[in-house]
């Protein structure tokens, strides 16, 4: 890529120049001068006069590709360039590390750079169908580095939202990259710090949109990064499946206690939605409850009136609640889900004995199950008193 770079040192005063070509040129030659030593070029870049306010693009460019690129092409074609580019060097973290360390020693010299470091990693990521796959490779080595190193100031959003190109994404290069970037970023980080840059990157939402259109599916997502053994993010992906689908069924039966629907209507919808996302039956109890005792109109006005309406609201909706209530495990969930909120809840505090009754009398809880809780029950919330 470098053909003709001249290896051998030379000593020159460095002249501010004028134009970007002789800007590209006059870096090259601090990193040929000092044998591609990041420490002293650090250092010769930071005692010269050149005019980083201007050139701060061509400057990256010099960093990444060795030379200043030209329009439609990322490697540098014309006009000296030096051998110890990150393009140039190996796809390995240890090779790599040391640019992303001598790029935040610039960055506290001149901050002001961090927008041009933005303006040229973002050309490059909107441009991966230039590089070849090692050195896609590289710069999605580079990426975690920097966000692991917190390089100063760049912003996630600016890295990640020009991935989300339809071209980008249909030939399969977006996914390697993010790939790549997460199996790095996770070598010094926890899930938990990915989850955060990646909301912080407004892309924790649209991971699927970095698979093409035919692998884009939950089952495309687990397949692809558990082979690339990535399983941790892969449960994660599954747990806010599993949240959003718990969250629509909520919103969907909330809607439908409050308009009072036929009973038979809301049971079938609550059964769709839980063959649809695969919901287990505790999980579907509990939602049950939440949303009836949500619905109660509450008077604030005494507790009989109180204890009235949650005993008519516990009533009404038996019979949805025995619908689901198929073994004696899911009732004992249910004593325990009652318990909680008359534990929490202090205008129910002393309803916990009348709704459990009338639960037994609407029969949505058998009497074994009353007394296993009574002998067995492990919740200690409330219980003596209760």
């Amino acid at each position: 890529m470098c053909s003709g770079t001249r290896i051998k040192t030379r000593k020159r005063n460095i002249a501010a120049p004028l134009d970007p070509s002789a800007f590209a040129d006059a870096v090259v030659q601090i990193y040929l001068d000092n044998a591609g030593d990041l420490e002293l070029v650090a250092r010769s870049i930071e005692s010269s006069d050149l005019n980083f306010s201007r050139y701060g693009d061509t400057f990256f460019e010099v960093v990444f590709a060795g030379g200043r690129t030209q329009p439609g092409t990322l490697k540098p074609d014309e006009g000296e360039c030096h051998p110890y580019s990150i393009i140039e060097c190996e796809a390995k973290r240890d090779a790599i590390l040391p640019s992303v360390i001598y790029i935040q020693k610039i960055l506290r010299r001149r901050p002001f750079l961090i927008k041009n470091l933005e303006n040229v990693m973002r050309r490059l990521l909107q441009s991966l169908e230039l590089f070849e796959e090692n050195e896609r490779k590289k710069l999605a080595i580079f990426t975690a580095l920097a966000f692991s190193q917190k390089l100063s100031g760049l912003p996630p959003e600016t890295v990640f939202q020009p991935l989300l190109k339809d071209n980008l994404v249909a030939k399969g290069l977006v996914l390697s990259f993010m790939t790549d970037f997460f199996k790095d970023y996770l070598v010094d980080n926890s899930l938990d710090d990915l989850i955060s840059l990646l909301k912080r990157g407004k892309i924790e939402d649209d991971l699927l949109q970095f698979f093409p259109s035919t692998k884009r599916s939950a089952e495309g997502f687990s397949e692809h990064f558990t082979k690339a053994g990535l399983v941790p993010l892969v449960e994660y992906n599954e747990k806010k499946i599993f949240e959003v689908k718990l969250k629509e069924m909520k919103s969907a039966l909330t809607t439908q206690i409050v308009e009072e629907s036929d009973m038979s209507e809301v049971i079938e919808t609550v059964k769709q939605r839980v063959k649809d996302a695969k919901l287990p039956d505790i999980e579907v109890i509990r939602i049950l409850w939440d949303v009836i005792m949500d619905a109660v109109q509450w008077s604030g006005k005494n507790q009989q009136q109180n204890a009235n309406s949650a005993l008519r609201q516990v009533k009404t909706w038996a019979k949805l609640l025995n619908s689901f209530c198929t073994s004696g495990n899911i009732e004992l969930e249910l004593i325990y889900k009652v318990q909680m909120q008359c534990y929490e809840d202090a205008k129910l505090m002393k309803l916990f004995p009348e709704i459990v009754r009338s639960l037994y009398d609407q029969d949505v809880l058998a009497e074994d199950t009353i007394l296993h809780w009574f002998r067995k029950g492990t919740n200690p919330k409330g219980r003596y008193a209760f």
